[in-house]
Order: structure tokens, then C-alpha cells, then sequence
């Protein structure tokens, strides 16, 4: 299928990376209709490396990469996915969270791969950064090409493209002029000139632009000296927002989301592109990260999770789901989200297997964030037969701190499961103790039973005894819990699966708790309500 030949939208998988995909084969359609452009789809991400990566980061290369897995469903067309670092922006001021900070601070207004690493590890600030979004990026397995600013500039890559930005200096500044304060606008030039002395990036006016020469003259503010100083060759850069612009005209970039907080920007840029001779990519505006006081997470801040450490709590498919779910509708970004988002994903892994079997082309299994999260296909051990959710609860009543405490009752549930046939449960088993160890265990608060639950948890302790010695069925033993609470009168319902959670796992939610019995053991519940009622008396 052509580009200019693309499914209707009613017959596309319902996932949101296909109606991007959809955009950009409209977009891609229109520059190639004269035929003179077949080059593949070029699809960028921007990182700017003046802090540690994070997560955002992280979700705008996956996110992007779900557009360019169902572009090529979509069409069959070829294309390239562009991880470009600002890496010769200037240092601004010095993120919270890096050490060595008053050494940075002498380097502020420099480009930050001229900044030294104050981790020590790289020959500037910006390789550092640029090392560790890299290196994620690679362990997640994403198919990209990283691209520095500062490799771009030097090289030339940009030369033609920042004549033409001097060609059209003045439409430019018409365009941007307009949006800034009465003091910026006295001073302002889409042409940022590397000092010649000092190596920094002055925010100068321009008292003289030479298109034919490829020059601009300015003067130190503080000297007094006028320099002449080409923009080619990457003795100068441009102020951001045309900057964007310029990376757009100058690669022929076809399509590049951003958050929330860049709707102005990319319209602004959007018309610079038009200036130059371009044609803006299409892309989708998705919603912030906030932390767990609902602010916006800053990677100068650091007050959102990082990527490590939700890899320390989680497996990376999670993550994967996170950045998958709703992406134009902001979420909180915090350690709590993820034992839920880790069993959404297994839940997703399970309808995937299934409907790989059935179809494997099939719109319902490309609208199933698991086929985009395995680009394509979904391994048959993706899933797990335990959930997180329910070995976080094991691990809380076993008080466990290593794995072998829940394989023990893993495999008296199921003598068929092991590490080695179940690597996801494995994994999620590691992570289990870790979460509980860091977040369950401290919050851990047990309340006593009110004397109407006091007297539903005697009848459900007497009534499992008679479960005793026969196979766990998770099934009946959850509408053994149903027909208690019904029994004895809880209104609604909920409120007795609170009571169990409250007065017997110390916490306000928990699992589905016949499964819950069936995994732990009857008569480690049993023992479990004793133990509760028991602490409640000599209370």
C-alpha cells in the first residue's frame, strides 16, 4: 500500500500511533507527489543535554518509535527515526542534581559540549548526557540515529541552510519579533555568534547581516569590539526556536511531537519553516509528566522518576505500557503508579498471545499496545501466570526479602512453574521484593476490625477450614469471600474487601483475594485472620 494510498481511517487499528502514522504518510504523500522526493520518512526526537536524561526523554523516543512501527504496517514504506541532542545550546544555569556544581557554574553561557564533565567520565557535560540517554536507548532495543548539534554545525551539515537563514533574516525577525518583551526584542537576532575569544554564545544584536558573505557583524557588550563572524563552519548557531525551524528545512524532517508546553513554539517555528522554503512536519502535542505533588517534571530538578529507578521496581515492558497509555492526557509520574501499570502490561501480553495465535495481522493485535511494545511480536513468555499486584501482596504477608521466600509459594501453587520457564515472573519476583522493601513495608498500617468484621472474619477463617487439603481454586475461594461479605450484610460490597485489606495486609487496596488465598495458602490465611483477631484482643 502506497502512501498515497492508505487504509481509510475506519479500517485502521484503533491505537493512537496509527492515526499519527496516518499524518505522517499524508504529509510524506505531499512532498513525494511530484515524484522528485522518495527518501524515507525522516521522523525526529530533540534532547536537550543540559540535564541527566529522564523518563520524558525516554517516552518521546518510544512514543516516536510506535509511529514509525505502524508507518511501515501502514505503507510498507521505509524510514528513519533521527535522535537529535542540542548539544552546542548554551549552559544556562546548573542543574541540582549533577555534582561538581561550582565548577559548572564558571562555564555558564558556554555550548555544552564545550562544558567539562563533572562526572568525569567524557570529554564534556553534553557526551555524558548524550552516553546515558544513548545507552538506554540501546538496552530498550529502539532502532535509531543519535545526531549532535555541535557534530551538524561544525561539519557543515547546516551551511546552506543558515545562508538562507540570512537571506531571510528580516521575515524572520518579523515573525518573532512580535512575541517577545519591549527589552529582549531591542537585542534579539535568530543568529546566536560563538565568541571568538571566550567560546560563548553571545544573545547579541546584529549590527550588520552580509547574506552574500554568509557573515554578521556584532559587538562585545562588554568590550567593545566588533567582530565579523560567519555562521558557517559552527562559529555561530541559531536561538532555538529557529533553530527548530532550521533543523526542519535543512533535513527535511517529516514528523517530531512535542509536549504540551511547546503549542507556541512549534506553531512559531512552523512559520519560520515556511520562510525558509519548507514544510513544518506533522507531529502530536502529548500532555506533561507531573510529579507527586502534580508539578511538571524537570530534568534540571530532577523531581520525576528516573529511568533506573523504575527499572529497579519494574521491568522495562512496563514502562513501556506507561509511555503507551493516553499520551495526550497528563499523568503522575511517581513510584505509585507502577505496580499497577506492571500488571496492565501483563494484562496486554496475555489478549496479544492469544490474538497473535488467531491473527496475526490482525487490527484488534496492532491496536494492543503489547505488538508495539515487542515491535511486532509478542514473545510467547511475555506474560506472567502471577500478577504483580498479587506478589507484592504475598510478599507483604511473608514478610519476604528474598526471592526464594515467594518461589516457595509460587511453586506449591503450580509445581510447573519455574525461573526458567517463567523469565517474566522471574523478573517481576525480583522486583516485588524490591518495591516492598522500599514503599510497602514502611507504610504497613494494620487497623482492628470493627465487631460486624470481627465476626465476618471468625465465619470466614471457619469457613475456609473446610478447604483445607483440597486443590486451590482460586474461583471458588473468591466466591467463598463473596458470600461471606454478602452474609453478613456489607454495604456495599467493597467495604468487606477493604476489611480484608485494612485489618489483614496493613494497606487500603489489595489483590483479587481468592487468588490471593489460593497462592498464599488456606491455611496461611487461616492463620493470617487468627494472628489479626489475636492482635486486635491484646490490643
Amino acid at each position: 500500500m502506497s502512501d498515497s494510498q492508505t487504509a481509510p481511517a475506519s479500517d485502521l487499528p484503533r491505537a493512537w500511533p496509527f492515526e499519527e502514522a496516518r499524518k505522517l504518510a499524508d504529509h510524506v504523500a505531499t512532498r513525494s507527489s511530484n515524484g522528485a522526493d522518495e527518501r524515507p520518512a525522516l521522523l525526529e526526537t530533540g534532547y536537550g543535554p543540559s540535564g541527566l536524561p529522564h523518563i520524558g526523554t525516554f517516552g518521546e523516543v518510544a512514543r516516536t518509535s510506535w509511529v514509525r512501527q505502524a508507518y511501515t504496517a501502514l505503507t510498507g514504506r521505509p524510514s528513519r527515526l533521527l535522535a537529535f541532542s542540542d548539544d552546542m545550546d548554551a549552559l544556562r544555569k546548573v542543574p541540582d542534581n549533577v555534582p561538581q556544581r561550582d565548577m559548572l557554574q564558571k562555564y555558564i553561557g558556554q555550548p555544552l559540549s564545550r562544558v567539562p564533565d563533572p562526572f568525569g567520565t567524557h570529554e564534556s557535560f553534553a557526551a555524558h548526557n548524550n552516553a546515558r540517554l544513548c545507552a538506554f536507548l540501546d538496552s530498550f532495543g529502539f532502532e535509531y540515529e543519535f545526531a549532535s548539534s555541535t557534530q551538524y554545525y561544525t561539519s557543515g551539515r547546516f551551511d546552506a541552510a543558515l545562508r538562507r537563514v540570512l537571506e531571510v533574516h528580516d521575515e524572520i525577525l518579523a515573525v518573532i519579533l512580535p512575541t517577545l518583551g519591549p527589552d529582549r526584542r531591542a537585542t534579539y537576532s535568530p543568529v546566536l555568534p560563538l565568541h571568538p575569544h571566550t567560546g560563548e554564545v553571545m544573545q547579541v544584536k546584529m549590527d550588520a547581516i552580509d547574506a552574500a558573505a554568509g557573515t554578521v557583524r556584532w559587538t562585545d557588550p562588554v568590550t567593545g569590539e566588533v567582530f565579523e563572524t560567519p555562521v558557517t563552519g559552527g562559529h555561530a548557531k541559531m536561538q532555538w526556536k529557529a533553530d527548530w525551524a532550521m533543523r526542519w528545512y535543512a533535513l527535511g524532517v517529516d514528523y517530531e511531537m512535542s509536549g504540551k508546553d511547546l503549542i507556541d513554539s512549534v506553531r512559531l517555528s512552523g512559520r519560520i519553516c515556511k520562510i525558509l522554503g519548507g514544510t513544518p512536519p506533522a507531529g502530536l502535542t502529548y500532555e506533561l509528566f507531573l510529579d507527586e505533588q502534580g508539578q511538571k517534571i524537570s530534568k534540571s530538578k530532577g523531581n520525576g522518576l528516573s529511568v533506573e529507578e523504575w527499572l529497579r521496581y519494574a521491568p522495562p515492558e512496563s514502562l513501556g505500557q506507561f509511555m503507551f497509555n493516553q499520551p495526550q492526557r497528563a499523568k503522575r509520574l511517581y513510584f505509585d503508579v507502577i505496580p499497577k501499570t506492571a500488571d496492565d502490561y501483563l494484562t496486554h501480553a496475555d489478549k496479544a498471545r492469544a490474538l497473535q495465535a488467531e491473527n496475526p495481522t490482525g487490527n484488534d493485535l496492532r491496536a494492543n499496545p503489547a505488538w508495539f511494545i515487542h515491535k511486532g511480536i509478542v514473545p510467547a513468555n511475555a506474560g506472567s501466570p502471577v500478577p504483580f499486584g498479587m506478589l507484592l501482596n504475598l510478599a507483604s504477608v511473608a514478610n519476604a526479602d528474598t526471592p526464594e521466600v515467594l518461589w516457595g509459594f509460587i511453586r506449591r501453587y503450580d509445581a510447573a512453574v519455574s525461573p526458567e520457564t517463567h523469565p517474566m515472573l522471574a523478573n517481576l519476583v525480583k522486583h516485588a521484593i524490591a518495591y516492598y522493601a522500599d514503599f510497602v513495608r514502611p507504610a504497613k498500617t494494620f487497623r482492628a476490625p470493627t465487631d460486624k468484621e470481627r465476626a465476618a472474619l471468625v465465619d470466614l477463617a471457619e469457613t475456609l477450614r473446610g478447604f483445607e487439603g483440597e486443590p486451590a481454586d482460586a474461583s471458588a475461594l473468591q466466591n467463598l469471600v463473596f458470600e461471606i461479605g454478602k452474609r453478613h450484610a456489607f454495604e456495599p460490597l467493597r467495604s468487606w474487601f477493604g476489611c480484608l485489606y485494612e485489618v489483614l495486609l496493613g494497606q487500603k487496596e489489595g489483590p483479587r483475594f481468592g487468588g490471593f488465598v489460593a497462592l498464599y495458602g488456606v491455611p496461611e490465611t487461616i492463620a493470617l485472620i487468627d494472628a489479626a483477631l489475636l492482635r486486635e484482643a491484646q490490643a
